[in-house]
């Protein structure tokens, strides 16, 4: 997006005498041909086709096969297995052109997070066995079943179980806000293997489990839509005496929980890039109608009231692509990145949310037609300050491991 009278490129800055012969961040140049490539892709994909889904509450399928077959949604598997091979800056670029084109990556992101569990826990033979057929389109792996309703985010007291019997684990229980469900083949679940009196530690008792779910749909497992205010596909799964081969524990039996954690570090850094995308395409619609709306014989956006908010918003998205990026740096390198991943989320959401509302509000009236594709946007954006991860439980996570503030919960 090129911002008035600067020739601004998000990628390089603007070229001022003060910055024109700064080295350009190298990184962020050799992405130059994957952001032009998915913008390329997502064009195909506009507007009234994202209008009609989420009149409809469909499933972009044609949208995710494209994706798909370009091998967007394999970057992170490696190259031995028919894979991209690419590092999580170079995802998260993919997952912020998806969403800064207008389009929504909701409806595949998960194929990327759930990745790292499998990625650095799994065995050799269910790498082997899986990954090459996600590669190439056979499976889809978008189901991530961790949430549950009576423990919400704290997962440590979910009540799912899987008890073994024999060469198998027999599951019984209900998962909540597992999204894409019926658009998956595989399931990550985390489930209960040992009970909670019984364990040597708070987060020990929790087992990961790379769950078929073709055969079992209708029969042990049950899946319900739920609609919600935008189109995720998100739904509640039940499983009744589903029978699980041990084959599919990801790791060792009981620490799950360690292994989800930086799934979902993965998550918040991919998520946060998507708002980062979300922010720029707000801040790129309210700055091109701005300059050309005219109301009392000027541009509206000559107008301090209608420029300071784009602004704020600008620099608000820019400090978080910042955090986004430093975040996937440190999860490239291996190094503990949760203080990091949870930032880069938080202000991520909150920038792309305010942009969200600027954009509105710079429109007027206009920001809640159907045709203009704000509202959708705005509705789909909000979501990521509630999800994945609460802007509370992230505020109380830098309090008591960044900051050495007592425990809060």
């Amino acid at each position: 997006m090129a911002a008035p009278n600067c020739g601004y490129d998000y990628e390089s800055g603007c070229k001022s005498e003060m910055t024109a012969n700064t080295p350009r961040d190298f990184a962020q140049e050799d992405l130059a041909p994957i952001r032009e490539s998915v913008r390329a892709l997502c064009a195909d994909f506009p507007g009234e086709y994202w209008r009609r889904l989420d009149r409809e509450r469909a499933y972009p399928e044609e949208f995710v096969t494209a994706l798909t077959k370009a091998g967007f949604l394999a970057a992170l598997i490696p190259e031995e297995y028919g894979g991209s091979g690419l590092t999580m800056t170079a995802a998260a670029a993919i997952m912020e052109e998806i969403q800064a084109s207008g389009c929504n990556g909701a409806a595949c992101h998960a194929q990327m997070y759930t990745m790292g569990t499998l990625l650095r826990h799994g065995s050799a033979e269910q790498k082997k066995r899986y990954l090459p057929a996600i590669a190439r389109g056979e499976l889809r792996l978008q189901a991530f079943g961790v949430t549950e309703p009576t423990s919400g985010t704290d997962t440590l007291s979910l009540r799912t179980t899987a008890m073994r019997d024999g060469d198998h684990y027999i599951v019984n229980g209900q998962k909540i806000w597992t999204s894409r469900a019926e658009h998956s083949d595989l399931m990550l679940l985390l489930a209960r293997t040992t009970p909670r009196e019984q364990t040597t530690s708070r987060t020990a008792g929790l087992t990961v489990f790379l769950v078929d779910m073709r055969a079992a749909r209708g029969n042990a497992l049950t899946i319900r839509p739920i609609r919600t205010m935008m189109n995720h596909a998100t739904t509640e799964v039940f499983f009744e005496n589903l029978r699980v081969p041990a084959d599919g524990v990801i790791g060792r039996e009981g620490e799950g929980f360690r292994y989800i954690l930086s799934g979902m570090n993965a998550e918040r850094i991919l998520i946060a890039a998507e708002c980062i995308g979300d922010a720029k395409w707000f801040i790129e619609k309210a700055t091109a109608y701005a300059g050309e709306r005219v109301v009392f014989g000027r541009p509206i956006g000559q107008n301090q009231g209608i420029q300071f908010p784009i602004a704020r918003a600008y620099i608000g998205m820019r400090a978080a692509e910042l955090m986004v990026r430093e975040a996937a740096a440190l999860y490239e390198a291996g190094r503990d990145c949760g203080a990091e991943a949870n930032m880069a989320k938080h202000l991520a959401a909150e920038a792309s949310w305010a942009a969200a509302d600027m954009c509105v509000q710079t429109h007027g009236g206009f920001g809640f037609a159907e045709e203009f594709d704000i509202e959708r946007k705005f509705r789909e954006t909000r979501l990521y300050t509630v999800a994945p991860i609460s802007t509370n439980l992230v505020l109380s996570y830098i309090a008591e491991h960044v900051l050495g503030l007592p425990r809060s919960y």
